[in-house]
Parts: C-alpha cells; structure tokens; sequence
C-alpha cells in the first residue's frame, strides 16, 4: 500500500509540475491536443491485449503497479516490447525483475503523468513519474526517447495513451 500511495502522491505531483513543462513537451503555446482516438480499456488491459508486452505485464505485476496503471491517470506510457526486454540479457533481466525497488524506478520511469499525444512531442526534457527527465529528440527520422526509438505512438487507453519503444530506458 505505501508504494502504491508513494506512486500516487508522484503522479499528483507531476501532474502538478507539467505545467513548466509545457513550454518544452508541448510546444510554445503549452497547448496540448486533448482529442484522442476511443479507448475501450485502461493502460494495462489495452498493453496485454496487443499482445507484444507480455514482459512488461509480469514486469507491472511484480512492482506492483497494475493497480495504479489501471487508475484514473491519465497517463503517458512509452512502453517497451518483448523484444525490447530480450536486448537485456537474461541474469540482469531477472535480477531486476526480482528486486522491486529498482524495477518500480525503471518502470516509473517510462510514465509521464499527463496524456501526450504524438503530434504534442517537441524535443526537450520530460519530467517522468520517476522524477528523472527523459530526453525526447523529435526529428524527421522520428521520435527517440533517451536510446529508445518510438516505434508505434498513440495508442488510445481510457486513462491515457501508449507510446511504443523499442529499448527499455534506464534511469542515471
């Protein structure tokens, strides 16, 4: 329960904090798109039903973060694949699967408290629920998220939306 209130208490203040933000996520105006495609499902439930995040499911089930992801939100999840936890060789995978204090700090730090869709990414630091900034590029070539490339973006959850990556990124 304390780290589930810990997240929660995190969350409210990004979401709080975003608004210095805006100049850098949003763009200039801190004008944010608030138009979405229709979701069905929460955060979690809409990740498991693709299919291609079953490492991140056990990752959140392990943390103990299902239940926040499944909560009101919103939120912004760069979500990284199967794949993108195979890049991780298998003893460091699994010895961070099995200590939660460090796998709660790098899941957290794949979400941003607030809804983000593609078309609002600028280049800049982006305040994590975490509290370490991920450095976002937005170029012609894409989207890189720290190491990670945005393979897939916008996909609508009713608490928020999903960014794809294709690496998982660490926090310093």
């Amino acid at each position: 329960m304390k780290l589930k209130s810990t997240l929660a208490a995190a969350v409210s203040a990004v979401v709080i904090a975003a608004a210095p933000l805006a100049a850098v996520a949003y763009g200039s105006s801190g004008n944010k798109s608030t138009t979405a495609p229709v979701a069905k499902a929460d955060i979690v439930d809409t990740a498991v039903a693709a299919g291609q995040f079953n490492t991140l499911a056990k990752a959140l089930t392990a943390a103990g973060l299902v239940d926040t992801l499944k909560g009101p939100g919103p939120f912004t999840v760069f979500a990284p694949t199967d794949a993108a936890f195979a890049k991780i060789p298998a003893d460091k995978l699994n010895a961070l699967l099995a200590d939660k204090a460090a796998l709660t700090k790098v899941l957290t730090y794949h979400v941003v408290g607030a809804r983000v869709m593609a078309a609002d990414v600028k280049t800049g630091a982006v305040k994590t629920v975490q509290g370490t900034p991920l450095n976002v590029v937005a170029s012609s070539s894409g989207v890189m998220v720290n190491n990670a490339r945005v393979i897939k973006t916008d996909i609508a959850a009713t608490n928020g939306v999903i960014h794809v990556i294709d690496t998982v990124v660490l926090p310093n």
